[in-house]
């Protein structure tokens, strides 16, 4: 089978259950923003939770390499920030805004044609920020274990347990 093939049906997989845990309405997305609804957060940790076990699982066995992007500071917080003022502006982050368009909520259209501005207007000026904003606090490729001079298995068993736990503290709380 391609990889495009893979990656479709991940998709499709991805898209089913991103509807199924219902994160693609809109008071999910809200009420993640106010910090009022963790089901949006719990299904993002189930997700990286899945994918570090799994991914370090087949990088053990040499099934897959792992491509490790470099940690730039002033591209990841200029980002997070159009992330975040999007997410808040519009109510649905990037796949869930695909999702609310298959479930027939055209508003979500308005973010999609957002996003492809914005794709576009990169590519434009990708250039500049290359040389600016790629350049500042540019720490290569590091990975969280590396950084903390750790094994990969004992970082990832960490954040596991301190998922979990803040995961058992929202349930607690009724969010």
């Amino acid at each position: 089978m391609s990889l495009l093939t893979y990656g479709l049906i991940t998709g499709i997989i991805f898209g089913f259950l991103i509807q199924k845990a219902r994160v693609v309405r809109y008071d999910k997305q809200v009420g993640a923003l106010r910090l009022l609804d963790m089901t949006i957060i719990k299904f993002m940790f189930s997700a990286v939770f899945v994918g570090m076990i799994g991914i370090y699982f087949l990088y053990g066995r040499g099934v897959v390499g792992l491509q490790i992007k470099p940690v730039t500071l002033g591209a990841n917080i200029i980002g997070g920030l159009m992330f975040g003022i999007g997410w808040g502006l519009l109510g649905y982050c990037p796949a869930t805004q695909l999702g609310a368009l298959g479930e027939g909520r055209w508003d979500a259209l308005w973010g999609i044609l957002g996003m492809l501005l914005g794709v576009s207007i990169f590519a434009r000026v990708y250039p500049a920020l290359k040389e600016t904003l790629y350049a500042w606090a540019d720490f290569g490729k590091i990975t969280l274990p590396q950084a903390l001079g750790l094994n990969h298995w004992i970082v990832i068993l960490l954040l596991i347990i301190f998922g979990t736990l803040l995961l058992g503290w929202f349930e607690e709380k009724g969010l």
